[in-house]
């Protein structure tokens, strides 16, 4: 009886299936390096091939776990010998543009930066940026609800795709590619996808919502002397920049000096004894006028005392130069290990004191040397926590996940502001959902994937 490896070759041709030797050669995921295991990789071309597979994968039983660019960070995307990997590196058409409309239909495996520059090109803007631009996919970056550095104006992925098509574990096709901004009629079923990790279907089209090009672009670096400080700016710029505020991202000042400071820069922007740096940006329509008003908004903070000293990028190069420092991250790993990340929100007004209570837990259970690197999305209020210690193995995850994310059950916050549950924060699901929003969840599983073949052990146990 032929296998189900088998099976899928003769349906989708001997070029689609990769065995043994070629699994091995890719790496698990962004993060970890280690060699991938997975019965075979599978590597359609078009939506009615992906609903073969999970239609032949459904009827034999088959675990499958899709793979885009694999860079989420909770292990959403981690797989076993036994699972099936549904790859979709060869569908990353571009399939239209629509400058009136303002709509960009794509498949789901094309990469994030391939998709902006696609929409520059017509004159308009995809607003979702990450770190991660260059090898992030459109569909996985769905399936994680991405969030990224300008959720503060434009919203997360969620406010961003307009239909999308999808495949179900039984190989049912649901297209809803819908173009339009109103669309009332019954369920919008595209909610069920967004955010599911791929535990509900495959998302193998998009189509995404475009804005309107920036003219211009402002950014600049600020040092402050304290965090009243720090939202003190962020009410000045949105009130005196209104909607052109795309960004504010805040770096403590364990983080800035990690990214300033050789190997990873020699000669910093601003000096390296400011509690907190921010880097704001803004996007707007009239070159003239947004610079007049960007560096007026700073000269009012600088005059009444909000801080005290900032550099603003006089051209591309430079504004590169500055989001560099707070993308760096990858120099925690780079040149301390063992760390362990976490991506958590909480509401701004609570962050100084949630920062000082888990470096003080982390130091009093690990001891001096202690690192906690702190930095993120201040003003929609996610923020990235890293931990290192000289004293930190493999078995302390738990204790340190422990004393991340307690504060946050008394003061209303998430385990996951961004980066998803995936295994590795399936254990502390509730305690940022209820038992009634976790059970309507398994309902959902159970419904559209009563085999549970796709994504298996992912987010919750059944």
């Amino acid at each position: 009886m032929p296998t189900i490896i088998e099976d899928i070759r003769a349906a989708l041709g001997d070029d689609a299936v990769l065995v043994g030797d070629a699994v091995g050669a890719r790496a698990t995921s962004w993060i970890d390096p280690a060699p991938l295991q997975a019965k075979a990789i599978v590597r359609p071309r078009t939506t009615e091939d992906v609903a073969i597979v999970l239609r032949l994968c459904q009827r034999a039983g088959q675990s499958v776990v899709t793979h885009g660019g694999c860079t989420n960070l909770v292990e959403a995307t981690h797989t076993t010998p036994d699972n099936v990997v549904l790859s979709l590196e060869r569908m990353r058409a571009i399939e239209r543009v629509d400058s009136a409309s303002r709509t960009l239909t794509v498949q789901g495996g094309a990469v994030l930066q391939q998709v902006q520059t696609a929409a520059a090109a017509a004159g308009l803007l995809f607003p979702l940026d990450l770190a991660a631009r260059g090898s992030a996919t459109l569909g996985g970056c769905a399936a994680m609800n991405a969030g990224g550095v300008r959720v503060l104006r434009y919203g997360v992925m969620r406010d961003l795709v307009l239909g999308l098509e999808a495949v179900l574990p039984d190989g049912t096709i649901i297209s809803s590619m819908n173009r339009m901004l109103k669309n009332n009629a019954g369920y919008d079923l595209k909610h069920l996808f967004i955010g599911s990790e791929g535990t509900l279907g495959v998302i193998t089209r998009l189509v995404l919502r475009l804005l309107s090009g920036p003219q211009s672009v402002n950014t600049t670096l600020v040092g402050l002397s304290s965090f009243a400080q720090v939202v003190a700016l962020l009410d000045l710029m949105q009130r005196q920049l209104g909607g052109t505020l795309a960004s504010f991202e805040v770096m403590w000042n364990e983080y800035y000096r990690l990214t300033t400071t050789p190997p990873a820069l020699s000669t910093p922007p601003l000096r390296q004894d400011f509690p907190f740096y921010v880097l704001a940006e803004t996007l707007g329509a009239e070159p003239d006028l947004d610079r007049t008003e960007f560096e007026w908004a700073l000269e009012h903070g600088q005059k009444s005392g909000i801080f005290v000293d900032a550099v603003i990028a006089a051209n591309a190069q430079q504004r590169l130069a500055l989001w560099h420092l707070r993308e760096d991250s990858e120099q925690i790993e780079r040149q301390h290990h063992l760390t362990f990340g976490f991506d958590v929100s909480l509401p701004i007004v609570e962050m100084p004191a949630y920062v000082n209570t888990v470096r003080s837990e982390l130091e009093q259970h690990f001891g001096a040397g202690t690192c906690c690197w702190v930095y993120g999305h201040l003003a929609d209020g996610n923020l990235h926590v890293n931990v290192w210690a000289p004293t930190l193995l493999p078995a302390d995850r738990s204790t340190v996940e422990a004393i991340v994310y307690t504060p946050l059950r008394t003061c209303g916050g998430s385990i996951s502001a961004e980066h998803g549950i995936g295994l590795e924060k399936k254990a502390y699901l509730a305690w940022s959902r209820s038992a009634a929003e976790i059970e309507l969840m398994k309902q959902l599983k159970r419904t559209l994937d009563p085999k549970s073949i796709l994504n298996p052990g992912k987010v919750f146990d059944l």
